[in-house]
């Protein structure tokens, strides 16, 4: 009978070790001021923990979800032009199509929803990103929201030594 009570105390106690391994991406979020108007993202950041990021756990040229747990959403208080979307003020959800060398950043009407629901009928539109490989590995994915001045500003997405960005303008 111990060894049966042992045997199921080292089951359990290996069980609940493996579960305590589990990744987990804390929420993380970022916002700006442009043009008096304020931008966000909210989203959850996973990690790298040793593993290859692009083109392995992010597929190249399939539909990604940049952040985990749920879509990230994109707020705005004023209308956008972003890359070639001309983007109205709301709550959006944010996704994109990795590649070696060129992204697409796709805009979905849907928000709050798990971040492999992606449903491409909900598409608001796609544009074209800017892509630079960074000198030093970043460890946590994590998004930039930046103002250049004026009216202007910068969407980064930033993971492992990839920087995919696009400009945006608060419209008037």
């Amino acid at each position: 009978m111990f060894k049966v009570r042992s045997a199921v105390l080292a089951g359990f106690v290996i069980v609940c070790t493996a579960f305590g391994q589990r990744y987990t991406s804390p929420p993380a979020g970022a916002a700006v001021q442009v043009a008096g108007k304020r931008i966000s993202v909210e989203y959850y950041a996973p990690s790298m923990h040793g593993r290859k990021i692009m083109g392995e756990l992010v597929p190249f040229g399939k539909v990604w979800c940049p952040g985990a747990n749920v879509a990230t959403g994109l707020t705005t208080a004023a209308d956008l032009q972003i890359g070639s979307l001309k983007l109205p003020k709301g709550t959006w959800s944010i996704w994109a199509i990795p590649g070696e060398k060129e992204w697409t950043l796709i805009v979905n009407k849907q928000s709050g929803q798990h971040h492999l629901d992606y449903e491409a009928a909900e598409d608001f539109g796609r544009t074209k990103m800017t892509v630079k490989t960074l000198a030093e590995p970043v460890e946590t994915f994590r998004i930039e929201l930046s103002s250049n001045g004026g009216n202007k500003g910068t969407l980064a997405l930033i993971w492992e030594t990839t920087e995919a960005s696009i400009p945006f303008t608060v419209l008037p």
